[in-house]
């Protein structure tokens, strides 16, 4: 294929730059915004009167042509081209002869380059988002159906508190809310067109960069031409959300790992999200969760790829550029993955309740209701806490729980404690007196759940 840009060159290259050069094996994914993009230029050249309106009308019919084709798959993207941008208008001229030659008026790879992975961020960014709050669906789903059921929370890995599960998974929830948020947020920044920057000091022709933005649904343009085509902010902001996203899809499977364990047994994962062995039998592994985990790295890398690669470029575009695309197409592409595995692996998921309640019972972890018990009947809360640690060393002497104590025993470290000390010490109790706002308290989790519900619509 002959090269676009022959000229000042004779546009020949050895086949390993060729090789080297191209981009096509990975920016053939933006054929459609590539396409939309230069249906709209080309409407602007006909509307400002660069190009005749039968022209602009010839362009547009041309490229809705291209595109029908490589929707069909009657015509196929060549691999030996430079790029998608390339390709697509080599097509043109091929079908439209000189007419196709007039569709790079007034704009350059540079621009449109940068039009195209806006757009093509844009909608993975939609798309992401709705992943998200399909997500968010099975967590309050999950949290309505445990918003009572007591289980140890953890600090440390050690038994902490008493919470209820409703409440853990709402944590969770709140995650993937800031998650939505940081992705609609940024993608206000990254909805602005660069188109009719052009290489990097705009145009001399009398276009219209507000008419194209408005044409492919941008809500700005960029203000500055040199900014326009050399800002990969949004590249590194969508790479950043998709690494915090992965962070907490990470830390959600360790949670499963864990507990699906002979050692907490807090949860079953359903079989169609679980491996077997090869060798041992009994063995049922959580391979899903543990893939998620191991992917997150390689978005991380991801974002550290992109931020190393814009760290030391001068103004304004600069080869270096091109590789803003594969990493942050396989960000998008693993946190999509990703979140359309874990989301019916949760909503499968069966939580064991009963061992939840169990592992609460243990570990101590009513101390600190006992020292608020001792609290409320007078005692300042430094002095309630040693009592209260006092019993629990005692407790943990003679192999006992604090609910299995005698009042005597209770009398003889405090005169205070009375027989009420049960029901202030039971899990149930513990959980529902927490109604700080945020906390643990089913009443709470209730509204933690509606919150989740509003947000989702």
């Amino acid at each position: 294929m002959a090269k676009m840009w022959m000229g000042r060159t004779d546009g020949v290259t050895d086949k390993l730059c060729d090789d080297f050069n191209s981009s096509i094996s990975f920016d053939r994914k933006m054929y459609r915004q590539d396409i939309t993009g230069s249906m709209a230029h080309a409407a602007m050249l006909g509307a400002r009167g660069i190009v005749t309106e039968e022209e602009s009308e010839t362009l547009i019919g041309g490229l809705q042509g291209i595109l029908d084709d490589l929707e069909s798959g009657t015509l196929i993207i060549d691999p030996n081209a430079e790029d998608i941008h390339m390709f697509v208008e080599q097509v043109l001229t091929e079908r439209l002869g000189e007419v196709g030659k007039k569709l790079h008026t007034a704009r350059s790879r540079n621009d449109q380059v940068a039009l195209d992975l806006r757009m093509y961020l844009r909608d993975e960014t939609d798309e992401i988002v709705r992943l998200l709050k399909d997500l968010l669906f099975v967590l309050q789903e999950k949290a309505e159906q445990h918003k009572c059921d007591v289980m140890p929370g953890y600090t440390h890995l050690q038994r902490a508190q008493p919470v209820t599960l409703g409440h853990h998974l709402m944590a969770y929830a709140m995650m993937f809310v800031r998650d939505v948020e940081r992705f609609l947020d940024a993608r206000k920044r990254m909805n602005v067109s660069p188109i009719g920057c052009c290489a990097l000091a705009g145009t001399t022709y009398d276009t219209d960069r507000f008419f194209e933005a408005n044409q492919l649904g941008f809500g700005d343009v960029c203000k500055n031409s040199l900014d326009g085509v050399s800002d990969r902010d949004f590249v590194a902001e969508f790479s950043a959300n998709s690494a915090l996203a992965m962070t907490h899809l990470s830390r959600f499977c360790e949670e499963l790992i864990l507990w699906s364990g002979w050692e907490f047994r807090f949860v079953e994962l359903s079989d169609a999200f679980t491996t077997g062995s090869s060798i041992m039998p009994q063995k049922k592994n959580p391979d899903m969760a543990e893939l998620i985990r191991g992917k997150t790295g390689r978005v991380y890398g991801d974002l550290m790829g992109i931020l190393t690669v814009l760290k030391g470029l001068p103004l304004a575009y600069n080869k270096d550029m091109q590789e803003d695309k594969e990493g942050v197409f396989d960000a998008a592409d693993t946190v999509k993955k990703c979140l359309t595995v874990f989301t019916p692996m949760l909503k499968t998921a069966v939580f064991n309740v009963v061992n939840m309640k169990k592992a609460a019972s243990k570990g101590f972890i009513n101390a600190t209701d006992l020292a608020d018990y001792l609290v409320r009947k007078g005692l300042p809360f430094r002095t309630a806490y040693k009592v209260s640690g006092g019993l629990v060393k005692k407790c943990i002497t003679e192999n006992k729980t604090l609910d299995t104590l005698t009042i005597d025993e209770y009398k003889a470290v405090e005169k205070l404690i009375d027989e009420d000390v049960y029901e202030a010490i039971d899990l149930s109790t513990c959980v529902k007196k927490r109604i700080s706002y945020g906390g643990t308290a089913p009443e709470n989790v209730e509204k933690q759940i509606q919150f989740i519900k509003e947000f989702i619509k």
